[in-house]
C-alpha cells in the first residue's frame, strides 16, 4: 500500500528520536510525565528564539485547536477561517456551540478581504493552507492580525516546508497564537507533539482546560530528541522539496493544474472534472490519495509528497488511466 493521502513525512525521523524513546521506555513509565512539559519547551525555546514562558506543548496541534475554542468562545460565539481549509477547525466550532463564518476564498487562494470584518472573536488561518498547499505572505497574515477584533490561531503544521513563517509576530502582536506540530517535517505524527507560540496570559487561559498531563513521557522526549537534530530533518526536507516540485511538474505535463506548494503536499486539479473515479481507481491498485467528494473540490487531488519510488508508481498509475 503506498499511502499519499494523509501528509504523513515518508522518511523516519532522527535516529536520535528511537534512542530517546528507547531511553524513556523505562520503569519510569509507571509515573506521570511533566504536566507542563518543561524540558521539551527549553528545547523548542532554543530551537525558536522564543522564551520559554512563551510555549505550551500540547498533544499534536489539533488538541491545541480545541483548547483555544475551550477557553475562549461561549456557545453562539462567532470563528471565522476561510475555506476549503482543515476540516476539524468546523467540528471543534460546532462542539463548543459556536457559530462558523466561513469565508470563501478566492480562485487563487489568497487571502479574503472580508476575514477580517467577519467580527469573530477567534479567526483560524492555516497557513500553508490545507488542502490547496499555497501560503499567505507574512506581511498579510500581520496586517488580518491588526485589524481583527479577537484572536487570530496561526496554524503553521506545514510551515516547515513553506518560504517563511509567522512566529515573529509572537510577542509583538497579543492577539496571535501560532501552532506547530512536529508530526510532519519531523516525522513524528504517531507520537502526537503540538507547540502553541503565544502571549503567557494567553497560554494561562490554555492551561486552565487542558489535561493535566496531556504529553506522554516518550512523546515528550520524542519531542526534544528531534528538536535537538534539526540537520536530520532539514535533509528530509530537502527530498521531500525536490520530489515535490518533480510531482508538480509532471502533474502539470499530464493536464493537471497544481497551485505552487509551500506543503508536504500538493493539489492537483482538473477544473470541472469529478475527480473522485481517478482517486477510486488509483485505490484499486493500492494507492491511497485524498479526494473531497464536496462542492468546490470533487476535481481536485490532494497528493501527499511520497519518497521518489512512491511517486513514480504513483505517476506511472495516473499515465496509464489517461491512457483508458
Amino acid at each position: 500500500m503506498i499511502k499519499l493521502n494523509t501528509n504523513e513525512n515518508p522518511y523516519p525521523p532522527s535516529p536520535h528520536v528511537l534512542e530517546a524513546i528507547a531511553r524513556a521506555a523505562d520503569a519510569s513509565v509507571r509515573l506521570y510525565p511533566d504536566p507542563e512539559a518543561r524540558a521539551l519547551r527549553a528545547r523548542a525555546a532554543e530551537v525558536y528564539g522564543v522564551p520559554a514562558d512563551h510555549i505550551m506543548a500540547g498533544n499534536g496541534s489539533d488538541e491545541l485547536l480545541a483548547l483555544v475554542l475551550r477557553a475562549t468562545i461561549d456557545p453562539r460565539d462567532r470563528v471565522a477561517f476561510p475555506v476549503p481549509t482543515y476540516s476539524l477547525y468546523e467540528t471543534l466550532v460546532a462542539v463548543q456551540g459556536g457559530e462558523a463564518v466561513r469565508v470563501p476564498f478566492p480562485d487563487d487562494f489568497s487571502l479574503p478581504p472580508a476575514l477580517a470584518a467577519a467580527g469573530a472573536r477567534v479567526t483560524f488561518l492555516c497557513n500553508p493552507n490545507s488542502p490547496s498547499a499555497t501560503l499567505v505572505p507574512l506581511a498579510e497574515v500581520e496586517a488580518l492580525a491588526r485589524a481583527l477584533p479577537g484572536l487570530l490561531v496561526v496554524d503553521e503544521a506545514y510551515v516547515d516546508f513553506a518560504r517563511e513563517h509567522a512566529l515573529g509576530l509572537v510577542g509583538r502582536l497579543p492577539n496571535v497564537l501560532v501552532l506547530r506540530t512536529l508530526s510532519k517535517s519531523f516525522s513524528l505524527a504517531g507520537l502526537r507533539v503540538g507547540l502553541a507560540f503565544g502571549h503567557p496570559e494567553l497560554l494561562a487561559g490554555l492551561r486552565t482546560v487542558k489535561d493535566s498531563y496531556n504529553l506522554s513521557r516518550l512523546s515528550q522526549a520524542a519531542g526534544k530528541a528531534a528538536l535537538g537534530d534539526l540537520p536530520a530533518m532539514e535533509a528530509n526536507l530537502a527530498r521531500i522539496k525536490a520530489t515535490r516540485a518533480r510531482l508538480s511538474a509532471e502533474l502539470e505535463r499530464l493536464g493537471f493544474r497544481v497551485p505552487p506548494s509551500e506543503a508536504n503536499f500538493v493539489l492537483a486539479r482538473r477544473p470541472g472534472v469529478d475527480l473522485g473515479p481517478v482517486a477510486r481507481a488509483l485505490a484499486a491498485r493500492d494507492i491511497l490519495v485524498r479526494h473531497f467528494a464536496v462542492p468546490g473540490l470533487r476535481d481536485a487531488l490532494r497528493i501527499t509528497v511520497g519518497t521518489e519510488a512512491e511517486i513514480d508508481l504513483l505517476l506511472a498509475a495516473l499515465r496509464e488511466e489517461a491512457r483508458r
